[in-house]
This record gives C-alpha cells, sequence and structure tokens, in this order.
C-alpha cells in the first residue's frame, strides 16, 4: 500500500499564527537578519532562505485565542553569538545552551508567545 503513496520530497514552509502580524513580523525580520521575502498585509509574512526553505506567520481571520507553536530550529553559524545579540535585543530564552551529540541549541521565545530554536549542527 505504501508504494501508491506519493513520495513527500521535502518541507515546502513552517508557519506560526500571529495574533499581532506587525509586531511578530518586526521581530522575526530582526531574529533573522532579512527582510520578509512575501507578505500579504494584515495575513501572511514569509521568509525564504537561500536554499529555499521558508517560514512564515499568518494571522488567522477568526476572532478568539490563537494557538502558540514550536518546533521551527533556525540555523546558526555561532550559537553563543546569535543567542546573546538576541538576548541584547531583549529575545527571551529559556534554560541553558544545549549540548547533543549532534548539535547545540538555545530555546527562544517570540512576542506571540511560539517557541523557536537557535540551532547550531556539529
Amino acid at each position: 500500500m505504501i508504494d501508491t503513496i506519493p513520495k513527500v520530497t521535502g518541507i515546502d514552509a513552517s508557519y506560526y499564527y500571529a495574533a499581532d502580524l506587525q509586531r511578530a513580523t518586526k521581530f522575526y525580520t530582526d531574529l533573522l537578519g532579512m527582510e520578509p521575502s512575501m507578505r500579504y498585509e494584515g495575513m501572511v509574512s514569509e521568509w525564504t532562505f537561500p536554499g529555499g526553505e521558508t517560514f512564515g506567520l499568518y494571522k488567522p481571520h477568526e476572532d478568539g485565542p490563537i494557538q502558540t507553536s514550536h518546533g521551527v530550529m533556525f540555523a546558526v553559524p555561532d550559537l553563543e553569538a546569535a543567542t546573546s545579540q538576541n538576548k541584547a535585543r531583549g529575545v527571551t530564552f529559556h534554560g541553558e545552551l544545549e549540548d547533543t551529540p549532534a548539535c547545540r541549541m538555545s530555546f527562544g521565545e517570540d512576542t506571540e508567545g511560539n517557541t523557536f530554536i537557535l540551532h547550531q549542527r556539529k
């Protein structure tokens, strides 16, 4: 049966919900160090990296509580520098830097309560 299912070839985009899209767009523009590659005012902001990976923010149309998201790992070449620079501009990080056999990570939180990871492969 698995042979009949089309093969997934990659991840096109990963999105977080944002209650305040303008505020969250500024946060990620600063965090990522680049302007959004696409914007639909009041609805979507999206950043596409040189390798084609895309991260975006989406403001739902419905009123009511917005669920927070987590799980996106942003690649950085120098984890200590990226973490300290973002702490200096007021970004909240939780816990200490984590060191695993495969990578090093720091765990941050955006203006909307979504969590993210700054990630450096070994």
